[in-house]
């Protein structure tokens, strides 16, 4: 796992609270109103940043996320340009972990080593790439181990105990749980599923275990955030972007940011719960 990753699911579990583990599309609506963005997160309450690199077929991702990434092509996004406002990130922020998500197609035109290196020099913590499993990514976790990198799996509803061990065999940063067998920001999964889910995981593995998917309102957040170790949220803040003018796109997102984390922060003082 990585410094950043490990430091700070180790401060939030002497909190006794979850993290709120926020995603934006890189390049959307436009490179620099992502950075303003990216760099108003923290202090809005954001513990983890996903940032994700636009491909032209995300095919885990809902109608929101689509869009988002279509909108970041078409303004130039790409693969380097992402990685381009980590290191511009990092510049000014060297403590909230950074991950990058999104699919391989981008990073195998790049070469895994050339990935690897610049994820590296920019600053970022570790990956999730959504359409490469286990049995394929063996060059990926060479090349990121050189450099600290943490992999990032997936785990879903329908991952049996078989399966599991696949996923978990070299994975590490934390383990995200899937919580809806379907695409992002499409449906919610209950809170008695996903604590059923959470349970199961926790006795397989000392991963920090987050989960997301279908995550939008402070209601389900909190309702996660008390067994979970970090709810992931990202439709909900891409909808913010497109909800209205670029112009005020980074209020209304770190006004959205601010109401999950007040959720997730309280979830467990409210219960007065223990993971």
């Amino acid at each position: 796992m990585s410094t950043r990753l490990s430091a700070r699911f180790t401060s939030l579990k002497r909190e006794n609270r979850a993290a709120l583990v926020t995603y934006i599309m890189a390049s959307d609506p436009d490179n620099e109103t992502t950075f303003e963005i990216l760099r108003g997160l923290p202090d809005a309450g954001a513990d983890i940043i996903e940032l994700g690199f636009p491909f032209t077929d995300p095919m885990a991702d809902g109608p929101s996320i689509q869009k988002a990434a279509l909108r970041a092509l078409k303004a130039g996004g790409s693969l380097k340009k992402t990685l381009e406002l980590a290191r511009r990130f990092r510049e000014t922020d060297q403590d909230t972990p950074l991950i990058l998500m999104g699919y391989a197609n981008p990073i195998e035109s790049m070469g895994y080593d050339a990935f690897a290196q610049a994820m590296h020099a920019a600053g970022a913590d570790g990956a999730i790439v959504v359409d490469l499993p286990p049995e394929e990514d063996a060059p990926l976790r060479r090349a990121f181990t050189k450099h600290d990198l943490s992999i990032i799996r997936l785990a879903t509803p329908t991952t049996d105990e078989h399966r599991l061990t696949k996923v978990l065999d070299g994975a590490s940063g934390f383990l995200y749980y899937v919580s809806v067998a379907g695409i992002t920001g499409a449906q919610a999964a209950s809170s008695a599923h996903v604590k059923d889910a959470v349970g199961r995981l926790k006795q397989t593995t000392e991963l920090p275990i987050a989960v997301g998917f279908g995550v939008r309102e402070p209601d389900a957040a909190r309702a996660i955030a008390q067994t979970a170790d970090a709810v992931v949220v990202g439709s909900a803040f891409v909808d913010e972007i497109a909800a209205g003018a670029k112009a005020e796109a980074v209020e209304r997102v770190l006004r959205k940011v601010t109401l999950l984390s007040d959720a997730v922060r309280t979830a467990r003082a409210k219960k007065g719960t223990n993971p």
